[in-house]
């Protein structure tokens, strides 16, 4: 079986990330995470099988969310953790908990749940630049803690299956980290570098874990899917229609098949000049796309248990 890649829905999204399956109710949740600064809709929702996409507006950025086991989801916004709430056509924020909210260029960025019900979410500095940023660990009790600081763009959160190590990328300092993870306590030791990306075109976004224990990570600025083995070395590389894919996650009803995110943002405001200069958005960029024929299943997503 050959891979195909297709665009599924031209979102035109200012900063397309953070795509969760709901394995319960076969249906795609994705983020455009800067959309509200330009009356873009912020939070999407695709049922494959059907087609029906929904969409609803929210008044700042939002960084991630994960779906809850009582219903609704949680979100890593920019100034702190809070519930939403689905109302039809509008959407209900309830703040949990405000992190750094008083410094005004960082926020909270990518984040995602591990098989215990814990919510981890880090943090960005806008102009990605300094290394401001921490990481947090927002528990069922609704207690917040921080697990790790000194992060300038945190991205790709994810776990092997056997809940013994605990991945993340930090974007702009182009690098991967490992940690052990104890799944009983939510707690990171040993850390160490995983992989780099300071010999690619491209830079780590968003990531998911299959079910081999290989981690996927969409490469900002290359525009390609990169499997990563368990030891760090890249297995395949996919080259994707659009440059700036920002995040993945497997589903369908066999979770085999891979979307992808992406952006149509070409005004950065970065301090770096790692971005390629554009006039207009690559043609399909900010759309949705999913990969099938792969021939690789991923995990369930979990819920947070609080």
């Amino acid at each position: 079986m050959s891979v195909t890649i297709e665009c599924v829905l031209d979102c035109n999204n200012h900063l397309g990330e953070g795509p969760v399956w709901d394995v319960d109710e076969g249906r795609l949740y994705w983020l455009d995470c800067t959309g509200p600064r330009f009356g873009k809709k912020a939070v999407w929702r695709m049922d494959p099988r059907t087609g029906k996409v929904e969409s609803w507006d929210l008044p700042k950025d939002i960084g991630a969310m994960a779906l809850r086991e009582k219903g609704g989801a949680v979100a890593a916004m920019c100034d702190g953790f809070y519930f939403m709430h689905f109302h039809g056509d509008k959407l209900e924020l309830e703040l949990i908990q405000e992190v750094d909210a008083d410094i005004e260029r960082t926020r909270l960025n990518d984040g995602k749940v591990d098989r215990r019900g814990r919510f981890f979410a880090g943090g960005m500095d806008d102009l990605e630049e300094l290394r401001n940023c921490g990481l947090w660990r927002l528990d069922p009790d609704l207690s917040l803690t921080q697990v790790e600081e000194g992060l300038m763009c945190t991205n790709g959160p994810c776990w092997s299956p056997d809940d013994k190590t605990f991945y993340i990328a930090d974007t702009f300092i182009e690098e991967f980290w490992a940690y052990d993870y104890d799944i009983e306590t939510g707690t990171l030791s040993n850390k160490r570098v995983h992989a780099t990306t300071k010999d690619d075109e491209g830079v780590a976004d968003g990531s998911t874990v299959d079910e081999e224990g290989f981690m996927w990570n969409a490469q900002l600025i290359s525009g390609d899917l990169v499997r990563y083995a368990p030891d760090g070395s890249v297995e395949r590389r996919i080259g994707m229609p659009v440059k700036n894919i920002t995040s993945v996650m497997f589903g369908g009803d066999n979770l085999d098949e891979l979307y992808v995110t992406s952006m149509a943002r070409v005004k950065h405001p970065a301090v770096h000049d790692m971005f390629a200069k554009q006039a207009k958005p690559q043609f399909q960029a900010g759309s949705l796309f999913k990969v099938t024929g792969l021939g690789i299943r991923g995990l369930p997503e979990p819920r947070f248990a609080g």
